[in-house]
């Protein structure tokens, strides 16, 4: 995320922006960690007052700690808004609309009673401790693997096509081989079992009676083996082909910037130029 400080912002607005925005600066750590702290607070707030027992006693406490957090990350997302350069790139960043989430379930709450659950999308705003405890190497190799998932994705999905297809096919001939009185009421009901069964999760609320229905149950599930490792396998064989078209090419992170897809003799980093 692109956030600049306006070239007009007073020193207030400076410092405010290296504590909220930089983790370089104590005051910027201990900002981000106290944040982490709150977040994690929060989220265990909101987990103890779906228990019923623990509700039932400190439900009213739980409420006021729940409305304290969000006030808190109601000002703490505000500030952001107020010290950036572009108030709107940076709410409609990823890291922003995650903020702005972070607070819009309790809100919600007011006209709807059980949103305030959905608080536990607060966690993804611990995504924030990569850069606080610089783990840009992890980010890296993040991002490793969804350019594996990307560079896959057109044979990931004609796989999931012949699968759909397959228990479309499988679940008709259930329904006309079983028929209602066995559970298997209606096409679609039939192709949930067909799913059920092919991924070998196996619920059991609907099975086959009929020796005929059972032999095709029992088909379906030796090529539930065999079909669970066809995308692990497409994805590992792109993940073990050399990017760059270098058989010698490295995957080397700029701590910076964590730009990757450096060349093997590069010394600075082809995006920020910090040294490698």
């Amino acid at each position: 995320m692109e956030s600049k400080l306006s070239p007009a912002a007073s020193g207030w607005r400076q410092r405010a922006y290296s504590v909220i925005f930089e983790a370089d600066t104590p005051e910027g750590r201990l900002f981000d960690i106290a944040l982490l702290w709150a977040i994690v607070l929060s989220v265990l707030a909101v987990m103890l007052e779906s228990v019923r027992e623990i509700n039932a006693v400190y439900g009213y406490y739980l409420r006021i700690v729940e409305w304290g957090f969000t006030a808190l990350f109601l000002l703490e997302y505000l500030a952001r808004l107020v010290v950036v350069r572009r108030p709107l790139t940076y709410a409609f960043s990823l890291l922003g609309i995650i903020d702005f989430l972070s607070v819009v379930p309790t809100l919600i709450s007011l006209a709807i009673a059980g949103n305030q659950y959905l608080l536990v999308i607060r966690t993804l705003r611990l995504l924030r401790v990569f850069r606080i405890f610089k783990l840009g190497q992890f980010v890296g190799e993040g991002e490793f693997i969804v350019t594996a998932l990307k560079a896959s994705r057109y044979k990931i999905m004609v796989f999931l096509t012949a699968v759909l297809t397959l228990v479309i096919i499988i679940g008709t001939l259930m329904y006309v081989i079983e028929g209602g009185q066995n559970g298997f009421t209606s096409i679609p009901k039939s192709i949930y079992w067909a799913i059920v069964t092919l991924t070998t999760v196996g619920y059991g609320d609907i099975s086959p009676t009929t020796v005929l229905g059972q032999t095709l149950a029992s088909v379906l599930m030796i090529l539930g083996y065999a079909i669970i490792a066809v995308p692990t396998g497409i994805v590992s064989a792109q993940m073990a082909t050399p990017r760059s078209g270098s058989p010698a090419y490295k995957q080397v992170i700029c701590h910076e910037c964590q730009a990757t897809d450096h060349k093997p003799e590069a010394e600075y980093c082809w995006r920020c130029g910090e040294k490698l």
